[in-house]
């Protein structure tokens, strides 16, 4: 507890007597402060001389040597808009702290389990605008008390100003109060949505610069197709994976990209997977052992390393008996599969359960 020293000079910040005359912001001097009751003393500048019970709800602060509101930090033009910069610079701190704090409960380490689902929930929600998930969102709210005591604290936190705000105007209260709720609010919203991508992403990092709609030629990108798409239990599309690439062309308008090595690698063995879960699935419907091969060839291009090539046989599928193309890497080093060949699209990393490849950090992409 503040202890106040006899002559000090003091500001009324509020007083739970309803039959005083004294307002906030009315200066005094201190007569004396009894702490072990909290009462303090005041001879008020009006004439009064009210004592506080600040355990019982009145509240005081020390006064400062800051100007009245025609020449200070409040009353010059420039001097006010530093203070509502001040105001929006300590509301948008806030707002991202109580961010942090409601996410640990909703999406954080002590929800458990996957919270990729619930992030991913909340982005949509974000994105349109949704009125049930934005309310639920952190918000500023001074429930509880006065509109006076919350705007001096947090007009004296923000601008070190402990008893400017009794000089300010109404309008000049109000615009304080809503330049610090917007920010307040904007700043949450925001630092939701930031760890809400951390959160959803499949491989713990924000890869929202990496969405499609941002993805040119010459731009790193995930790309997949049709065949890769599956229904989350949420109800919305999911892509079982996602392969990192550089668009290089457009097809049909369908995407051209390379890639590296290890990434082909996975490109050629999520085919055979494919191959095999077609290959069940005739077998459990009870086609023939020695017609699985043809049945399987007829449906999906058979791709497989020979060395540093990829050879893609698509004969039975093109019933064509030259359609068998041999890819070589580059002088980098980069395949281009099936492009030109294959629907390929850039798609949504947040949509992909797993994403092979080395991702680009923001300011590379």
């Amino acid at each position: 507890m503040t202890s106040y020293e006899t002559g000090q000079r003091i500001a009324l910040v509020h007083t739970s007597d309803p039959h005083t005359l004294l307002r906030p912001g009315d200066t005094g001097t201190v007569r004396r402060h009894d702490q072990r009751h909290s009462i303090v003393e005041v001879t008020w500048d009006s004439g009064s001389t009210l004592s506080m019970c600040l355990d019982a709800g009145d509240r005081i602060a020390p006064a400062t040597t800051t100007p009245p509101p025609t020449g200070g930090l409040v009353g010059e033009t420039t001097g006010w808009a530093a203070a509502l910069q001040r105001m929006r610079a300590a509301g948008t701190e806030a707002g991202r702290t109580a961010a942090e704090w409601w996410a640990q409960d909703t999406i954080g380490a002590r929800v458990g389990g996957d919270t990729r689902l619930a992030a991913r929930r909340i982005l949509a929600g974000v994105e349109d605008g949704d009125p049930a998930v934005l309310d639920a969102l952190p918000h500023f709210t001074s429930a509880g008390e006065s509109v006076d005591i919350a705007g001096w604290e947090l007009f004296a936190d923000a601008t070190g100003d402990t008893t400017g705000w009794f000089g300010l105007r109404i309008q000049q209260r109000d615009e304080a109060m809503a330049v610090y709720r917007d920010a307040y609010d904007t700043a949450a919203t925001d630092r939701v949505a930031e760890l809400c991508h951390l959160a959803a992403s499949p491989t713990g990092r924000d890869v929202s610069h990496l969405h499609p709609d941002r993805v040119r030629i010459g731009d790193v990108g995930v790309f997949s197709g049709d065949w890769a798409r599956t229904t989350g239990p949420d109800g919305d599309d999911r892509i079982q994976v996602g392969f990192v690439g550089t668009l290089i062309d457009h097809w049909n308008g369908w995407a051209v990209f390379s890639c590296t090595r290890p990434v082909a690698e996975a490109i050629v063995a999520d085919q055979q997977r494919h191959r095999d879960q077609y290959r069940h699935r005739l077998r459990e419907q009870g086609v023939p052992a020695d017609d699985l091969d043809r049945r399987v060839d007829a449906e999906l291009a058979d791709l497989s390393f020979d060395g540093d090539v990829i050879v893609a046989d698509q004969r039975a599928l093109s019933d064509d008996p030259e359609a068998i193309e041999r890819i070589t890497p580059d002088g980098d080093g980069r395949y281009v599969v099936m492009g030109r060949s294959w629907c390929w699209e850039a798609v949504d990393p947040y949509a992909c359960d797993r994403i092979v490849g080395d991702l680009p950090d923001t300011d590379q992409a």
